[in-house]
């Protein structure tokens, strides 16, 4: 997944000749083709309503897109310079597959929930929902421990939020107007497109000869980030995890054009979100020291995150640790229901002590990340994807309580480098005006 940011390694080779046969329309195939099984069955043999109901919309789209892709090679075959095979051709069938295969669903399971069908939606959207109405009637988007206590049993869980206090803002429509527009899950997708069409603009800023392979790495990302099965049904029946990964997306592209400063708003942006956002911001701003920016970084990724947090750790600081804290860690009057069949998970259901064991082993996975980082910290931005994709993805597999849509930060993240690798940066604004001049009196790159 890193072919064109180390093409050095057989790995990198294999996912290069990969990715680009046949123009990329043979792993354009594979994916739409293996999306369409993966959607067939999740239709079939899902226990969760919105994920069947998902699938049965997804399995047409997906098809449609393989069928598409199929057409696309047969007319490449039989006419190599047609434009019907060519990148933007290519751009069109994956935006075409995206609104099949992630925004019809959305409307037609938003529509059908406001009609009075109660089984169109996971528990985060009405999570969220319900922490935009306390937002904005109490000033905070928490209950506190005593009032979740409070609680019929089987309704303790959907008390908690275990989001940053951002996250509620997605919840205010519904609080203001009760229509199948307001669903959370409507305005998750909002800016989660708005903010991918950022990062298109700017990873494609750059010019230069390498431009060609920057752009079709550009699509295999926003492939990886709307038309990726995991991404497409966790934004049409949850959705909450992609803003975050799209704002993740952009400060990175924001760090390859050379825009430290940016790219810590945007990071910062995700952290108000979900804590999920919080590694990457201090691996952002480890690549930002090595520019000499770690403070424009620094400003943006920890102050959004902090500012969205003093209002509502003023208005009840106990409420906060509740939800954001100790339910999340397992301390909590409930417990998470993320219990995907991870190594993190089994070793603390199966082994003695077990939840002490794969804590220890995920604390030990940070403690080795934080030392590459101080030894050696990312030069570039693709090398802080691949350092993110990777860490994100250990932390996923030890974590007791998981989910496998959580992948989907880890594959999106990996599959962004080549893309980040090809991105010329604005010297200008990569480069502080404190940089080292070389004997002509030029600035010289920092690594």
């Amino acid at each position: 997944m890193t072919a064109q940011a180390d093409p050095a390694t057989p790995v990198s080779r294999r996912w290069s000749a990969l990715d680009t046969a046949a123009g990329g329309l043979a792993l354009d195939l594979g994916l739409y083709a293996a999306a369409t099984v993966f959607a067939a069955i999740t239709a079939a043999t899902s226990t969760l309503p919105p994920h069947r109901a998902w699938g049965a919309v997804a399995t047409i789209g997906y098809a449609l897109a393989a069928l598409a892709a199929t057409t696309q090679l047969l007319a490449r075959r039989r006419h190599p310079g047609t434009p019907l095979a060519g990148l933007p051709a290519r751009w069109t069938v994956a935006g075409l597959t995206w609104a099949a295969t992630a925004l019809l669903p959305i409307v037609t399971q938003s529509v059908e929930r406001a009609g009075g069908r109660t089984d169109r939606a996971q528990e985060e959207v009405i999570v969220v929902e319900h922490a935009g109405a306390r937002l904005a009637e109490h000033g905070t988007p928490y209950l506190g421990p005593d009032a979740i206590a409070a609680l019929p049993p089987g309704e303790q869980l959907l008390g908690y939020t275990p989001y940053q206090p951002g996250m509620a803002l997605f919840g205010l429509p519904r609080a203001a107007v009760d229509a199948w527009w307001t669903d959370s899950r409507v305005w998750f997708a909002v800016v989660t497109a708005l903010t991918l069409v950022a990062l298109v603009a700017t990873l494609r800023a750059s010019g230069g000869p390498g431009a060609p392979r920057r752009d079709a790495a550009v699509l295999r990302a926003v492939q990886a980030t709307t038309v990726l099965p995991v991404c497409a049904l966790t934004l049409a029946t949850g959705g909450d995890d992609l803003p975050v990964l799209a704002l993740c997306l952009l400060a990175l592209a924001l760090a390859a054009a050379g825009r430290p400063g940016r790219a810590g708003l945007a990071v910062g942006a995700a952290g108000a979100l979900k804590l999920f956002a919080w590694p990457v911001a201090v691996v952002l701003i480890c690549w930002a020291a090595t520019r000499r920016s770690a403070s424009r970084t620094a400003l943006g990724a920890i102050g959004l995150p902090v500012l969205a947090l003093v209002p509502v750790l003023l208005v009840d600081r106990d409420a906060l640790v509740e939800n954001v804290l100790r339910f999340p860690l397992g301390h909590g009057l409930v417990t998470s229901p993320a219990q995907s069949p991870f190594p993190g998970h089994l070793i603390a259901e199966t082994l003695p002590a077990g939840r002490a064991v794969a804590a220890a082993l995920l604390v030990a996975a940070g403690l080795a990340i934080a030392v590459r980082l101080l030894r050696r910290p990312p030069r570039t931005a693709a090398a802080t994807a691949i350092i993110c994709g990777y860490g994100l993805l250990a932390a996923i597999l030890l974590m007791p309580s998981t989910r496998f849509g959580y992948l989907l930060y880890p594959a999106a993240l990996l599959v962004l480098a080549p893309a980040l690798a090809l991105t010329r940066p604005d010297d200008r604004a990569a480069f502080p005006a404190t940089a080292p001049r070389d004997p002509a009196g030029r600035r010289t790159p920092e690594g």
